[in-house]
């Protein structure tokens, strides 16, 4: 194969994902894809403009593969059930997949994040997770963030290491679960006392 056949945008941002996985997402460069694909960088700014633009199109294109791992999760369930399955593919998917996962939960320009899916389809899977629970309109918010917070600190925290070899981890993972559910199931009104 001749070094440029066969690039497309498509396979930049595939490939640059899996280098994100593989070395951070902030190493992803246009100079690092050109070693890759064997190719001087100049050919590859006819597919994106810079090393910025690359990063956020994996963002927006891991977005879209995390938001269809967890509507796979969850499809057909709710409540606590719903919490496992998401919960089980989210710890799955970030620790197969580090450099998508910190893309997919990266800041964007706004003008970005407004127009990607992915993005948009995440947080609308976060509040269905919810519904099986009785939580009032005004605290669903609070909720999503909270529960989130719980599984990302985590799963970031086995990622990186954090835990070191105390204790069984798997034993721990369950206790989290179950304190997420426990605490989402008797979660108070906004308007209930502190």
């Amino acid at each position: 194969m001749s070094p440029r056949a066969g690039i497309t945008a498509a396979r930049l941002v595939e490939a640059a994902a899996d280098m994100a996985d593989e070395v951070g997402l902030e190493a992803v460069t246009v100079s690092a894809l050109a070693r890759r694909f064997g190719v001087a960088d100049a050919s590859l700014y006819s597919h994106v403009r810079s090393a910025a633009d690359l990063r956020q199109r994996v963002c927006v294109r891991a977005a879209e593969e995390f938001a269809e791992v967890l509507a796979e999760a969850i499809a057909g369930v709710s409540g606590e059930q719903a919490l496992t399955r998401s919960a089980v593919a989210f710890r799955r998917y970030v620790l197969e997949h580090p450099g998508r996962y910190a893309a997919a939960t990266a800041r964007l320009p706004p003008e970005v994040a407004a127009t990607s899916e992915g993005h948009h389809r995440i947080a609308r899977l976060s509040y269905r997770l919810l519904e099986g629970y009785d939580i009032a309109p005004a605290d669903l918010t609070d909720a999503v963030r909270f529960s989130r917070s719980a599984l990302h600190g985590f799963v970031s925290l086995e990622a990186a290491g954090g835990f070191g070899s105390e204790g069984d981890r798997e034993a721990s993972w369950l206790a989290t679960l179950r304190g997420v559910d426990r605490a989402l199931a008797s979660w108070p009104r906004g308007d209930a006392p502190a």
